[in-house]
């Protein structure tokens, strides 16, 4: 059976499916297309207007109009009458009302607890503040705040001056406001370095982090030749190694500032070693800020005699790395 259904295949596959297509009427190839819809009704690798038929065989009647349309829609809606009920509303109630069960309050007894005579007398006689003072002993620290609790531990005698009351009152807490922006205008404050003005004592770029690194080396250009700016403050601001440099040659020349800041950094080692180099040759700073670095761990070869051992154990317990070199 299946070696003659197999030599009927054998005559079609000479056959040009093309002409075979373009012989066939419009009719003809709507019913092949219907065959096909058949055989594959969803085929989920096509879009959607692949896989539907084109079932308008009218022409358009217009362009299409969304609003129009919605318009029609929403009259259609209101001109169709509802279908009436087939079983019309009587007003019988069914089932059962819910009543919530009530529960039994519980109630609690106070247990009385016998005491010595001795100890019932003392706590009866205590005052508000012995009793808190006695609660702060025993660890009960819901009977006292905890401005009350380090009050008596800070106390010389463990006992608060304060009088306590035997009712504890939460404390509010306040808010912890963000710091508003450095309101400091860079290029103002650089054009007034150049300039020298006398006004200018104090410089605050802390916290600006769009500064950019030859705008920094600028300012310590600028203080060489100023002779007003007591203090200069750039914390915070993405300073590296270049910008340390620039603010060590300034302090070889500079004999009027007072103090600067640089910490909270990108400044290493290297840049650590030039500021506290030109120290040497500067008399007149007398606070200078690096600490904080960005860096996991800071390496400082210090020359022979230019940190005391107290100064040079200072630094190690901010956690710098500090060797000197051999003399």
């Amino acid at each position: 059976m299946a070696l003659s259904f197999r030599k009927d295949l054998e005559k079609y596959k000479d056959l040009d499916e093309d002409e075979l297509l373009g012989n066939l009427s419009e009719v003809e190839l709507k019913q092949l297309e219907t065959v096909l819809d058949d055989l594959d009704p969803e085929n989920a690798l096509l879009p959607a207007g692949f896989r539907q038929k084109n079932q308008t065989s009218k022409s358009a009647t217009g362009p299409f109009d969304r609003e129009h349309l919605l318009s029609y829609l929403e009259k259609e809606a209101l001109e169709h009458k509802d279908r009436e009920d087939y079983v019309p509303y009587t007003g019988e109630k069914k089932g059962k009302i819910f009543i919530p069960k009530q529960k039994p309050v519980q109630t609690f007894t106070e247990e009385k607890v016998s005491l010595d005579p001795e100890l019932e007398e003392a706590l009866t006689s205590a005052s508000d503040t012995e009793l808190c003072d006695l609660a702060a002993i025993l660890g009960m620290h819901n009977l006292i705040t905890n401005t009350q609790f380090c009050n008596i531990v800070g106390s010389s005698n463990g006992v608060d001056q304060e009088h306590f009351s035997n009712v504890v009152k939460g404390e509010k807490i306040l808010p912890i406001l963000d710091e508003p922006p450095n309101p400091t205008n860079v290029e103002e404050s650089l054009k007034r370095i150049k300039e020298d003005d006398v006004r200018l004592v104090e410089v605050n770029l802390n916290n600006i982090k769009n500064i950019p690194i030859p705008t920094l080396k600028d300012f310590a250009k600028a203080l060489e030749t100023n002779t007003h700016v007591k203090y200069f403050s750039l914390a915070a601001t993405r300073s590296n190694d270049p910008v340390a440099a620039a603010f060590a040659d300034m302090l070889r020349v500079n004999k009027n500032l007072k103090s600067l800041n640089m910490e909270s950094n990108f400044i290493t080692g290297a840049g650590i070693l030039a500021l506290m180099d030109a120290l040497r040759d500067n008399e007149t700073l007398a606070e200078l800020k690096i600490d904080n670095q960005s860096q996991l761990f800071i390496e400082i070869i210090l020359p022979p005699g230019l940190l005391s051992s107290y100064e040079v154990s200072e630094l190690k317990q901010r956690g710098y790395m500090v060797s000197q070199e051999a003399s």
